[in-house]
């Protein structure tokens, strides 16, 4: 939907004292879609169709107006981000008529793009911004008091009364016992560990950056970020909000969704295989095994939760041609009553971008919401959002949902 040339004229008038949202990945299509997502939903252009934060009883909460984000980002690329607005208008998923309505916005948001830090492990593509790495090769103090100074400037520039982290980027190279490792284990093995010059993940810098000055911080990837014990403890410490990790959009969405069916009916589940394909950069990364091991481990996860032990596999595999497109095959092979075998087979097609972006809107106004009231630490009630969610507790989607619900009726009175 929509306006006419006249009424699309120019940009949206800045809100000072609004809420920035600061994107990692900021070239990406899922930022690409909330940049167009958000300017649309200021505007009246475009439905909130997929914003949780729109539907009752949540919209009653006092949250942010879609006309108050700034939006600015960190990247590792240098590609122009018509690239991905290309990308996605062939795909059928941005509209013409959104891209050249939102046309200042978005070239408003691209020069607030800063350069992102390169991930130790990972291989530089073709568009690789040079300053990137030369953060990537700074020590992790310097990195982390480069990326607090975009941030500070972004606030500063915009008058802006917080800054909402989101990681956005693609699946990190799997660190085994990275969790456990004594570096992580308390805030101040942590800050040693930084003086000591030891090699952390680019996620877990920008999660340390984000919380140190201040914001709320989400993890949306399956990457480390916030979840070590060392960042829980510093988000507590300072009163910040984050939560993660790993967002919950399609294939995990729905088995977190029907699982629950077959145990509430008694049904013996003896096997659930599930195979995904799916297109575009992530399809790419996750095409590397060490990339795909920290993707797999979380969407292998849910299920044992809901059903406990069953024989359970889950595949991922890149199929250029699909874009932006994602495909999942599901076979479910269950017991019923007098141990009659039957199965179940589920077909799943889907944009990951456009299931993403209304989430990390959702997600941004939540933080942004509860560090309005005070809180600090885990989000636990954004569990649903999540296939590994920060503070554990069942993968059960409904009753993720109500904890959410809860925690809305809470603070509504």
């Amino acid at each position: 939907m929509t306006k006419t040339d006249s009424e699309r004229e120019g940009a949206k008038p800045e809100v000072r004292g609004g809420l920035g949202l600061w994107l990692i990945g900021a070239r990406g299509a899922i930022a690409t879609c909330v940049t167009y997502g958000v300017a649309g939903l200021a505007r009246g252009w475009v439905e909130p169709t997929g914003l949780v934060t729109s539907i009752e009883p949540l919209r009653r909460l006092d949250m942010a107006g879609f006309d108050e984000f700034v939006l600015g980002g960190w990247d590792v690329c240098k590609r122009d981000l018509s690239k991905s607005v290309s990308n996605l208008v062939r795909e059928g998923i941005l509209s013409q008529d959104l891209v050249a309505s939102a046309s200042v916005e978005a070239t408003s948001y691209e020069s607030r793009i800063r350069p992102g830090i390169l991930d130790g492990p990972a291989v530089g593509t073709p568009d690789l911004d040079p300053e990137s790495s030369r953060r990537g090769a700074l020590s992790a103090r310097d990195q982390i008091d480069e990326l607090r100074a975009d941030l500070t400037a972004f606030r500063e520039e915009h008058d802006l009364r917080q800054v909402i982290v989101v990681d956005l980027t693609s699946t990190e190279a799997f660190r085994a016992g990275l969790m456990g490792a004594a570096e992580v284990a308390n805030l101040a093995a942590m800050e040693k560990a930084l003086d000591d010059g030891f090699s952390f993940p680019a996620s877990v810098i920008y999660a340390y950056a984000a919380i140190g000055a201040g914001s709320p911080f989400v993890e949306f990837t399956p990457n480390t970020g916030s979840s070590p014990p060392a960042l829980r403890e510093l988000a507590l410490e300072l009163g910040v909000p984050h939560c993660g990790n790993d967002g919950k959009t399609g294939e995990t969405l729905f088995k977190t969704a029907l699982a629950p069916m077959f145990a509430a009916r008694a049904l013996n589940v003896l096997s659930w295989q599930g195979y995904n394909m799916l297109g575009n950069g992530d399809g790419a990364v996750l095409a590397d095994p060490a990339h795909r091991e920290g993707k797999l481990r979380n969407k292998d996860e849910v299920l044992k939760g809901i059903l406990g032990e069953h024989h359970s596999h889950v595949a991922i595999d890149y199929v250029p041609s699909l874009g932006d497109w994602k495909t999942a095959w599901d076979f479910v092979h269950f017991e019923g009553f007098l141990g009659a075998k039957m199965s179940m087979q589920i077909t799943w097609a889907g944009c990951d971008s456009a299931l993403a972006a209304p989430l990390i809107i959702d997600l941004a106004r939540l933080a942004d919401f509860s560090a309005k009231v005070g809180e600090g630490g885990e989000m636990a009630h954004t569990a649903c959002f999540f296939k590994s969610p920060l503070t554990g507790g069942t993968h059960d989607f409904h009753a993720q949902h109500r904890t959410l619900v809860a925690y809305c009726a809470k603070h509504l009175g």
